[in-house]
């Protein structure tokens, strides 16, 4: 099963208020992909770094288990300016588009960093990070 299967699969399981896992997909990598407003994956990282999660991140990016990080942990690093954009491309709440983030974005940066080191010219554009999920 790919990660696009695993990401829909995942979302299919969740409760109502979900967004389609198509668009979840594509906010992540928009956040992860190089020239975003986020800064790609090295602004990302930087931003949960700052906001006390450097060893969180760490893992998700190293090639062993990847810790935990709830709705509310994200929320808090990304900041409501970000996560209200984030809600709004997604048609969810605040609160929904921050816990559907924690549970998809470790998931997505541990398969786009399998060496478990951050690529040095980043990930790459929207296009180029998405043809890693076929």
């Amino acid at each position: 099963m790919g990660l696009l299967d695993s990401v829909v699969g995942m979302l299919g399981s969740q409760q109502r208020g979900s967004a389609a896992g198509g668009e979840l997909l594509n906010v992540v990598v928009s956040m992860l992909a190089n020239g975003s407003a986020q800064g790609g994956l090295g602004g990302l990282v930087e931003k949960l770094q700052r906001g006390g999660l450097g060893e969180v991140v760490a893992s998700w990016i190293s090639t062993g288990p990847n810790m935990p990080i709830n709705g509310d942990q994200l929320g808090q690093a990304l900041g409501p300016d970000v996560l209200s954009q984030i809600a709004q491309q997604l048609g969810v709440s605040r609160g929904d588009a921050a816990n559907q983030l924690s549970q998809v974005l470790p998931r997505v940066v541990d398969k786009l960093t399998p060496d478990g080191s951050m690529p040095e010219e980043g990930l790459g554009s929207m296009a180029e990070i998405l043809g890693r999920f076929r």
